[in-house]
């Protein structure tokens, strides 16, 4: 590794060497419950952001943006508990590259104007869109193609191999990400197939916006039915048999009660149950918000999607020097699911969800009842001692994302540290 861990850090820095009772142990100043720490990689100082996997050949492959670098992470993890990074494709600068997403034989990256506080230099131009690469080479992508959007470029997108990308995207003339869907048939010449948005959001053509309605994404397409996360237009269910004429088939709101910049941040259908795990993102340090939430939705008719149940708050541990986790500092509340179930190299259990909490780290929560859904594991990483990039105010640990092999080995982000390789252990529900 080129930069030494910090201190704080040092236990699992050996960890590719401890003994298994030692694996057992927590590090200094984590807290976990059921979640054994099984690995960590500082990413050569680079955080990791947002998460995909692959195997190829017996070496199992993970992809990594970043929120403070430009570019992208190939680790092999073969062996959780020796991660290593297998290479680093530098991006576009002035850029976020925090996006990516595998489907098939490739991937795609996603290019965006970094927003206002996060790093960003105004007097510099910067890149936007999605790259498409050739995954032939699994630990060298090749580029294929890029498809720009002529506006602020792309968030979180869908790619589940084929034809079509499905897009958040930033389009001129629009308030807000709207859903895009491109066709890459021929992926050196992208082209756009159709494209959806809430009324409003149109100000090009007069439309008066909406506070805070856009897509978040990915746009989650299961059959001819796509499930989008938009803010505050809440969970919207489009048809796209006819991807040239996306048709609404039914919305649930979540704002208000629940906040509305970002209120719906995250959508994962679970087909085999007629539900949908949905939630908000986080946004202000300290609570300085509205509620934020991560629920279960009825879709057994998808023009009618109902609201089921709210998972539990998470509470600190016993012993911790604050009573909540909004008096700790930094965000608390949910941010991004293992959601890649259409990756045959993800876990796709209809029974536990994995959600990365910021400040309340890892939360895993069974909902074998979906009436009912309890609480069954968490991890709360040490908080880092070194600052990567502008957030958070506090240096308090903000867990990012979190993804999930078909092994069962958990990868979590955070944002001023590397990443951490867990390991679920309680049973099974």
């Amino acid at each position: 590794m080129r930069n030494a861990l910090p201190a704080l850090l040092a236990f699992v820095c050996l960890i590719g060497t401890l003994s298994p009772s030692a694996l057992a142990q927590i590090p200094p100043g984590a807290a976990t419950s059921n979640v054994r720490v099984v690995g960590y990689s500082e990413v050569d100082g680079r955080p990791p952001f947002k998460l995909s996997v692959q195997e190829r050949s017996g070496r199992w492959y993970l992809y990594a943006g970043h929120l403070w670098h430009r570019g992208w992470t190939v680790l092999d993890v073969t062996d959780p508990a020796k991660p290593g990074v297998a290479n680093f494709i530098p991006g576009p600068s002035n850029t976020w590259t925090i996006q990516m997403e595998i489907g098939g034989d490739k991937m795609i990256t996603a290019l965006e104007k970094i927003g206002q506080g996060w790093g960003e230099d105004s007097s510099q131009p910067n890149d936007e869109g999605v790259l498409i690469w050739s995954l032939a080479d699994p630990v060298h992508p090749k580029r294929l193609g890029q498809y720009k959007t002529g506006g602020t470029g792309t968030h979180r997108n869908f790619y589940s191999g084929g034809r079509y990308m499905h897009l958040a995207a930033g389009m001129p003339g629009y308030s807000g990400n709207i859903y895009v869907i491109v066709d890459i048939a021929n992926p050196a010449k992208p082209v756009e197939a159709g494209r959806w948005w809430v009324p409003g959001q149109h100000t090009a053509g007069g439309e008066k916006p909406q506070r805070d309605v856009s897509v978040h994404g990915p746009p989650y397409v299961e059959g001819s039915l796509v499930y989008i996360s938009y803010g505050a237009a809440g969970l919207v269910i489009l048809d796209i048999s006819d991807v040239a004429r996306p048709k609404l088939v039914g919305q649930l709101p979540f704002t208000p009660p629940f906040l509305g910049f970002i209120g719906v941040h995250s959508a994962l259908p679970l087909p085999s149950r007629k539900i949908a795990v949905v939630n908000s993102e986080a946004i202000r340090e300290d609570c300085k918000e509205p509620l934020n939430h991560a629920s279960l939705v009825d879709i057994a008719d998808p023009a009618k999607p109902t609201l089921l149940s709210v998972f539990p708050l998470p509470l600190p541990p016993a012993g911790s020097p604050y009573k909540n986790f909004c008096e700790k500092g930094g965000r608390f509340g949910p941010h991004n699911l293992n959601q890649h179930y259409h990756n045959k190299f993800v876990e796709r259990s209809d029974k536990l969800v994995y959600l990365s909490y910021f400040n309340a780290g890892l939360r895993i929560v069974d909902i074998s009842d979906a009436r009912a859904p309890r609480e069954v594991g968490y991890f709360i990483p040490p908080d880092p001692t070194k600052r990567y990039g502008t957030l958070p105010t506090k240096m308090v640990a903000q867990a990012e994302d979190v993804l999930v092999d078909a092994r069962g080995y958990i990868y979590v982000t955070e944002k001023n540290q590397g990443l951490w390789i867990l390991r679920y252990t309680g049973g099974t529900p």
